[in-house]
């Protein structure tokens, strides 16, 4: 007992950080492009690419879902860390097109890497949720509780897409990407975040049928509410207006200017919205990451899959300053900056 309370004080002051150890990522094989979707529905790869600055989007084959590509994102992170499944502490899922409402897509994950001494949750934030994980797994870094966590981007939503809709049909892709938090106490890792919602816009990203609210129903079907739907006007005017807002946060948060940032990763939306977001914060274009033409809208999956190609292209080595924004459903946003 005598020791116990000197255990205890110098526990409390270690100060832990989260060390982006590892990255990886899953993306399927098959690729729709622009010129493919303009043989089915009313579009061209011009009118396309000159509104979204996308060219082609991946997609699920026939038996491919979204526990096996979160499953192979986390291994290729996990063996770029150096960690084995058993030195898992926690695994965080950011999804919102599991492959059911029902078990968490996390558990199927921590079952197919076989990390049995892993607890494991979903984070449906929409395309904000990484950010939100990220930040979620930096806080159990901080605290001491763990030591090695799997954060997880990855999304199916070519299967909740209506392949006639040109509103919806050719922006989003399929794809995941992962990575490890390792715990150190070497000052690196989330140096300052801002997490933020707004529901009053809340319709206008949304899968109406699906949930207990308005259940699936042969009427439902038949309506297509099951398909995403979405507002592109006011989602646009969201982010474009939000963007440059939540980098301005956390770099006065942390007394940094643009000028600091190594490389900013946004959310891979839209082109337009990434180049008014770079206007704003006074960025030049080769300290922008932009991979948007080559995936499409992924979600959740889109700011891992942007980090893990830029670090295999060499635009993001250690010690550089990243900062990262997101946007999504919710209305939903977030935004960090991390000391890789």
């Amino acid at each position: 007992m005598i020791g116990k309370p000197d255990v205890q004080i110098t526990n409390y002051m270690i100060r832990y950080y989260g060390k982006l150890a590892g990255y990886g990522k899953a993306v399927p094989e098959k690729v729709i492009t622009n010129d493919e979707l303009a043989a089915r529905i009313d579009t061209s790869d011009e009118w396309i690419t000159e509104r979204t600055g996308i060219k082609e989007r991946h997609v699920v084959s026939e038996g491919e879902h979204c526990s096996d590509l979160a499953t192979n994102a986390a291994r290729k992170a996990m063996e770029k860390a150096g960690i084995t499944a058993d030195e898992l502490d926690l695994i965080i899922v950011a999804s919102s097109s599991p492959d059911y409402l029902m078990p968490p897509v996390s558990s199927q994950v921590q079952h197919n890497l076989g990390a049995k001494n892993a607890g494991a949750f979903v984070m449906v934030v929409g395309c904000t949720g990484f950010v939100y994980a990220l930040a979620t797994a930096d806080q159990f870094i901080r605290s001491g509780q763990y030591r090695n966590i799997v954060v997880v981007g990855v999304e199916v939503i070519s299967r909740n897409v209506d392949w006639d809709d040109r509103n919806t049909c050719v922006l989003f892709g399929d794809g995941a990407a992962a990575v490890v938090l390792q715990r150190t106490e070497s000052e690196t890792g989330m140096i300052s975040h801002h997490l933020g919602s707004d529901g009053s816009g809340f319709e206008h990203i949304i899968q109406v049928a699906g949930g207990t609210r308005n259940p699936v129903t042969h009427e439902s079907l038949d309506q297509g509410l099951q398909y995403l739907k979405m507002n592109g006007r006011e989602v646009f005017k969201f982010a474009s207006g939000m963007m440059g807002q939540a980098l301005k946060i956390v770099l006065d948060e942390a007394g940094y200017t643009p000028e600091d940032i190594d490389l900013f990763i946004p959310h891979q939306a839209n082109a337009r919205i990434i180049e008014f977001a770079a206007k704003q914060a006074g960025l030049p274009a080769e300290k922008v990451f932009v991979n948007v033409n080559k995936y499409g809208n992924t979600s959740a999956a889109s700011v891992p899959i942007a980090i893990t190609e830029a670090f295999e292209e060499g635009r993001l080595k250690e010690g550089d300053l990243l900062a990262l924004v997101a946007f999504g459903s919710g209305l939903t946003w977030g935004s960090c900056l991390v000391r890789v």
